[in-house]
């Protein structure tokens, strides 16, 4: 091997993982390579993945030949954080897939086929490919995309920036991913809120529904264990049988989507055992107030003849988002305001009982309390046994389930502080809102939130933004135009009476999307109907497609442009995630492999090239400032003028851009990041400024325990746009916006799975009997990783499709067996597994792999862009928009037939 004893001895000292890497360290070149001193440098492992683990990189002549936990949090209970995946990345930087210089597709799309060209080609070509369409079509007419802003404000941000100096549509990545648990804004006005994962240990009763938490949840995961070695309960309620509920006191198994049926009925037994916090829901959600019942909507002050004048009074003093209603007041036997902006009472309200109110035009109505209408519509259609028929797998078990309901209820009623988690694929169903707002509904009762391991909560990638970032994403303070992607999908449902009668905020590009620009995603693989979004590439609605990615996936080979960025161990950036409140740093370990350029340079690039075809002054003027130090841009210029030009120069100005983009945003980005400074985050994670108790992350500590209104900002939106959502200043369960009152859903219920959807067309019920589950997998991190050949061997290089063995005796189906999945608009092949711990009506396979280990099908063919009329009403992007349903999917399995085996 040509090594020295010097050399051998460092090898030993980094592993035989390095010698046995060897294969991939070939296939890659690094500028470091004459140094052979061994140097650890600390970054952050981000694909689009809640765990934000600290890596630390040990360098050996100029590549990378480890990555070693980091274990430096402050906080020791989070040491180490890490799984194999991230431990396994240098499969991907070293990989055969590994991108090593700008291409242009001159093949069919899809093909794979491309030329090789430099870094100017492929800029100006693209350049000038955008400034066709933008002319001939808008500018809006170009749509842009980036996945999980926490996995990197300051390249992702690069992305934003050119999309708003330009006017293009951006696609949130939240929604386009179905991440976004719709119950939040709905009940508290927020796009989401989450107990960091340390808090976990301090409940002392976890129910966690659809969440698998000990494989997506990796570097987390003891802390559920830790809170039973405390004397924690921890239950599992899922249609089949997880790793997860393999550590869980107890399993619940259920038929699918009934988790809103489940949690009314546990509702049911702490409304009529009285286990409910009575002054917590007085104080802090909208069981107080009234509601007409002639029309289904809450009583506004300005209705009543007695509370008119006060209400125009007030009416001047509070906010425009916020509403003035009615309570009554026990005290005074009179009707009374309560203030939407502080919730502070010095009133007893009622929230039982019936009564009569004058209106300002004299007419007089009956009006309840929330909690009335809430307690007789439960009592009615959610006693214990009726909810234990729909819940129940089998007919034969309604007695045991009705006897379960009740004791978990009691459970759950009185052992504090209660946690639930809320897993992503199970509210990612077309009525997963209606299940949040009831598993919403036991918390509240209980008194359960604002408290230390106390809450709901929902994970679903590095998805939320902590602190506003408009400094560095939006040129000179431009707003951004947005675009919802199902919307865009669903063509058909744009042109529907229900969308026209709701919608009344959405905008869609007036010729449609014509160009396609994204990084950091594979949607021609892994998003809701990939083959609606191959067609419109393959029948040229589409006709410009440019990704930016460090490896070859599914997506780069749809695309005319594909332009080769960096991994997280190649460049700096900025990042956070939801599962624990640091603020990290991604460190260059290398330098970027082959002609790989980090992203803000693309996109400067990019932003320069347009502004210089379009021949737009103004931009002209101040495309220097694109960098926010526009010395570093006016530095590269110069370079080019007089020759001395080199990637390796182009790429240090691209670093120290990437270093100024982070400061600004530290720097302007208020109290959560005060002080925090780019050479502190050099030398490890540092916690946000939380206003809690040492800086936990508590939800709705400051509306609780402070008594401030709901909602908190939920950045980057402004709170006057997410304030409306909950115009009362409450945690609201009674819904009255027009479109809640005619779907019967003002109040939480439970409404079958595919009754709205897929049972709509006639013979599907008949015809596919599964409920296909596309789980998250322990080998990837959604796409990410479905090429790393470590995660492919762990598998047998075999994608799977799970089924209980009833099912698959029924369908001649035999272990091993190579089967096909499918339904009226698509297929994907697996080979079957046989799960005695699977739901007999479930198939599940796991989503994440590329289309080539499939024969060429797809998972993301089956499922369908279905859209809630509910989801039209407001439209803040990533918070209220119309999100994807990726379970909502009936199939049918079978062997397949014809097909080859691996």
């Amino acid at each position: 091997m040509g090594v020295t004893r010097r050399d051998f001895l460092k090898y030993c000292a980094i592993g035989t993982a390095a010698v046995a890497g060897s294969r991939y360290f070939q296939l890659a070149h690094s500028m470091q390579g004459d140094n052979a001193a061994i140097s650890y440098i600390r970054s952050t492992c981000s694909p689009n993945c809640t765990g934000a683990c600290g890596f630390n990189a040990m360098v050996y002549k100029g590549r990378i030949a480890s990555l070693v936990q980091a274990a430096d949090y402050p906080d020791k209970e989070y040491n180490p954080r890490g799984c194999l995946r991230g431990q396994s990345m240098l499969n991907l930087i070293y990989g055969p897939d590994r991108l090593k210089q700008p291409l242009i597709r001159v093949g069919k799309r899809g093909e794979g086929k491309f030329k090789a060209v430099s870094w100017d080609e492929a800029l100006d070509y693209t350049a000038e490919k955008l400034v066709e369409i933008m002319k001939k079509y808008g500018p809006e007419s170009v749509a842009s995309t980036i996945q999980v802003p926490g996995t990197g404000y300051v390249n992702k941000g690069a992305l934003m920036r050119l999309s708003s100096m330009y006017d293009w549509s951006v696609i949130h990545a939240y929604t386009m991913n179905g991440d976004l648990p719709a119950f939040w804004p709905m009940t508290f006005g927020v796009q989401t809120e989450e107990l960091e994962s340390l808090e976990w240990a301090n409940s002392k009763y976890t129910a966690v529904f659809g969440s698998n938490i000990m494989v997506t949840r990796v570097p987390d995961a003891k802390f559920l264990n830790i809170s039973r070695e405390r004397g924690g309960k921890f239950i599992m309620v899922d249609p089949n049988y997880t790793p997860t509920a393999a550590k869980a006191d107890e399993w619940v198994q259920i038929n699918s989507s009934t988790d809103a049926a489940f949690a009314l009925g546990i509702v049911y037994v702490i409304l009529n055992e009285k286990l409910y916090d009575e002054e917590f829901i007085k104080t802090y959600t909208d069981m107080p107030l009234l509601v007409r019942l002639d029309n289904n909507k809450r009583l506004l002050a300005r209705e009543v003849r007695s509370l008119a004048g006060a209400a125009a009074a007030m009416k001047g003093r509070i906010p425009e988002y916020r509403e003035l209603y009615v309570a009554y007041n026990k005290k005074t036997k009179g009707f009374v305001i309560p203030n939407p902006e502080n919730l502070k009472r010095d009133f007893d309200p009622a929230i039982e009982g019936e009564f009569d109110v004058e209106l300002v035009n004299g007419k007089r109505v009956k009006v309840k309390p929330v909690f009335q209408l809430m307690s007789e519509f439960i009592n009615k259609e959610y006693t214990p046994e009726k909810v234990a028929r729909i819940i129940a797998p089998e007919e034969a078990r309604v007695r045991e389930y009705t006897d379960k309901i009740i004791k978990l209820g009691r459970e759950m009623g009185t052992i504090k502080p209660l946690h639930i988690v809320y897993g992503a694929s199970n509210y990612q169903w077309f009525h997963g809102d209606l299940k949040g707002r009831a598993l919403s509904l036991i918390v509240t009762l209980t008194g359960n939130l604002g408290k230390p391991g106390a809450g709901i909560s929902t994970y679903a990638g590095q998805y939320r933004v902590r602190w506003p970032l408009g400094a560095w994403w939006a040129y000179k303070s431009k707003a951004y135009k947005w675009l919802n992607y199902l919307l865009w999908m669903n063509d058909e449902y744009r042109n529907t009476e229900e969308f026209n009668k709701y919608n009344k905020e959405i905008p869609h590009p007036k010729n449609g999307v014509k160009a396609f620009v994204f990084g950091w995603g594979n949607p021609f693989d892994q998003h809701n109907m990939s083959n609606r979004m191959r067609e419109k590439a393959t029948k040229g609605e589409l006709e410009l497609i440019v990704s930016t990615d460090f490896q070859m996936s599914t997506s780069c080979l749809w695309s005319d442009v594909v332009l080769p960025g960096v991994a997280w161990y190649e460049k700096y950036d900025l990042t956070a995630t939801v599962s624990h409140p640091y603020v990290q740093l991604q460190q260059p370990a290398i330098e970027p492999l082959f002609q790989c350029m980090p992203e803000i340079w693309i996109f400067k690039e990019l932003a320069k090239r347009i502004a210089i075809k379009t021949e737009n002054e103004e931009i002209l003027n101040s495309i220097a400032d694109f960098y926010v130090n526009p010395e570093l841009f006016k530095k590269e210029e110069e370079a080019r003028k007089n020759g001395s030009w080199t990637l390796k120069l182009a790429r240090e100005i691209a670093q120290q851009a990437s270093l100024d983009a982070a400061a600004l945003m530290l720097k302007t980005g208020g109290p959560q990041v005060q002080d925090i400074t780019v050479d502190m985050l050099k030398q490890g994670p540092v916690r946000l400024n939380l206003p809690t108790p040492n800086k936990r992350q508590i939800m709705f500590y400051e509306q609780i325990m402070e008594l401030q209104p709901f909602p908190p900002v939920s950045y980057p939106a402004p709170l006057p746009k997410t304030a409306r959502f909950v115009k009362s200043g409450r945690v609201e369960f009674h819904k009255d916006e027009d479109v809640f009152i005619d779907t019967g859903e003002t109040l939480p219920m439970h409404k079958d799975p595919f009754v709205d959807t897929e049972n709509k067309t006639p013979g599907v019920k008949e015809k596919y009997k599964f409920a296909l589950i596309t789980r998250n997998a322990l080998y990837r991190v959604h796409s990410t990783h479905s090429n790393n050949i470590t995660m492919l061997e762990l598998q047998d290089l075999k994608p799977k499709v799970w089924l209980n063995p009833r099912a698959a005796a029924e369908r001649n189906i035999k272990e091993g067996d190579l089967v096909e999945a499918y339904n009226n608009r698509g297929k994907v092949y697996g080979y079957a597994v046989l799960d005695p711990g699977l739901h007999y009506r479930v198939a599940i396979f796991e989503e994440g792999w590329w289309s080539r280990y499939l024969k060429g099908t797809s998972y993301n063919t089956l499922t369908y862009p279905w859209i809630k009329a509910a989801h039209l009403i407001y439209f803040v992007p990533g918070m209220w928009e119309p999100t994807t349903a990726w379970n909502e999917t009936a199939c049918e399995v079978k062997k397949a037939e014809g097909v080859k085996h691996a």
